[in-house]
């Protein structure tokens, strides 16, 4: 009989989202007339821009005539959408990144799981806290934790706390680590990071030879000019950093699937017998080995992404949800409820009111409200008493959603 890989057992429960489905689910059975608005994953509503499916039509077309049909392509993604990524995403900014340092994979949550593979399992790890919970999931399954504690959080992992108190920025570790995930703007808490910020990490990382994993989804939502989009744009951060990158959120290719993640030829990391190895060929090899490419008619709607057309289409696109992070902004804010988030971010993060804890008002706000957000404490420890609300819906359901939450929280602290 085969054993398991035993690290799973460690994992204190199911993953986040399928829980809250499974009590939505269960609330919805038992309630089958109940018109339920989910504000909880962080998933798309509005249907893809025109530019994105025209290119793609012209590629399914592609793939009907014999002479410009397509097999397999390369696994680290075609040229044709490396090299605009590298040109709008990077030299625009002022970012030194070469279209080879580009692989093209089906998701940034796919790449943040993956890159793991790649590290022995006696790096040292830090991360936020709250942060995505793929992060230190992805750590446990490898086995590079020790047992959760009664707050969730596992041996063997450094937590790096954000919370009101340090307005979401955490400070450098208190003991050297050897991987840094960073998230800006911040999944849940919708904190952005200054140029100081990141220069400050990124000067950690060159002192203490640390690698900075960089999760960058949620870039497009900046709408301040003077904070950075990418970490590349940090002096010094292509020898120290690999950043993760999504179509997801600001192209809606959540159910189409195109991400990318750039791994510069600079970045080191070190072998067994302490010789420096570059990363980028262990990744290249490991991305060719275990992933055979994004579909040619997907990558073909990404590269219509940096299209003027398309530029414009996304930019309204995230203009929208930014405009329902506001309304629900500005909806709690009205009875009394502490906010942060939703300016440079599609998410709201909330104190939850009454002392109550995340789960607790989870379930206050599915029962009686029909409502359904995300527990702060699923993001991690420090996000109990706190709670995330999604922008991502149609405009009607989100004033819907306010109308109900002013009700609702509205009497409850009063």
């Amino acid at each position: 009989m085969p054993q398991i890989n035993d690290n799973y057992l460690k994992l204190k429960a199911g993953y986040l989202f399928p829980e809250i489905g499974r009590r939505v689910t269960a609330f919805c059975q038992e309630n089958p007339t109940a018109k339920v608005i989910r504000l909880g994953i962080g998933d798309v509503t509005e249907p893809l821009p025109p530019a994105i499916i025209d290119a793609m039509h012209k590629a399914v077309d592609e793939m009907a005539r014999r002479e410009t049909f397509r097999g397999y392509g390369p696994e680290q993604g075609y040229d044709f959408l490396r090299n605009a990524i590298v040109e709008h995403d990077f030299k625009a900014r002022g970012c030194d990144i070469a279209a080879d340092e580009v692989f093209v994979s089906d998701g940034s949550k796919c790449d943040t799981g993956n890159i793991l593979d790649i590290f022995g399992l006696k790096n040292t790890v830090a991360m936020q806290d709250p942060v995505y919970p793929v992060y230190v999931d992805t750590n446990v399954m490898a086995g590079r934790t020790g047992a959760a504690d009664a707050q969730g959080r596992y041996e063997g992992l450094t937590y790096l706390p954000c919370t009101a108190e340090n307005d979401f920025t955490p400070s450098l570790p208190t003991k050297p680590v050897d991987l840094i995930y960073l998230c800006y703007p911040n999944n849940p808490t919708g904190a952005v990071a200054t140029r100081e910020t990141l220069t400050k990490w990124v000067d950690y990382a060159k002192q203490t030879g640390a690698v900075i994993l960089f999760d960058a989804a949620y870039e497009a939502f900046i709408t301040d000019p003077s904070l950075p989009h990418s970490i590349y744009e940090i002096p010094g951060a292509r020898d120290v950093a690999i950043e993760f990158r999504s179509f997801s959120k600001n192209a809606g290719f959540t159910g189409t699937r195109c991400a990318f993640t750039v791994v510069p030829k600079t970045v080191m990391a070190k072998t067994a017998d302490g010789a420096q190895q570059a990363i980028h060929p262990i990744w290249n090899r490991r991305h060719t080995t275990k992933f055979n490419g994004v579909s040619y008619i997907v990558q073909r709607g990404a590269e219509a992404v940096y299209s003027p057309a398309g530029k414009q289409q996304c930019a309204d696109l995230v203009k929208f949800y930014l405009e329902n992070a506001q309304i629900l902004q500005h909806g709690l804010e009205s009875v009394g409820i502490s906010v942060y988030g939703g300016v440079n971010a599609p998410y709201i993060w909330l104190k939850t009111p009454d002392n109550k804890t995340s789960w607790d008002f989870f379930d206050y706000l599915l029962k009686n409200a029909h409502l359904v957000g995300t527990p702060g404490s699923g993001f991690g420890a420090s996000g109990e008493g706190y709670f995330r609300l999604s922008a991502f819906n149609s405009r009607a359901n989100v004033e819907e959603a306010v109308v109900r939450i002013k009700t609702l929280l509205g009497r409850l602290i009063a």
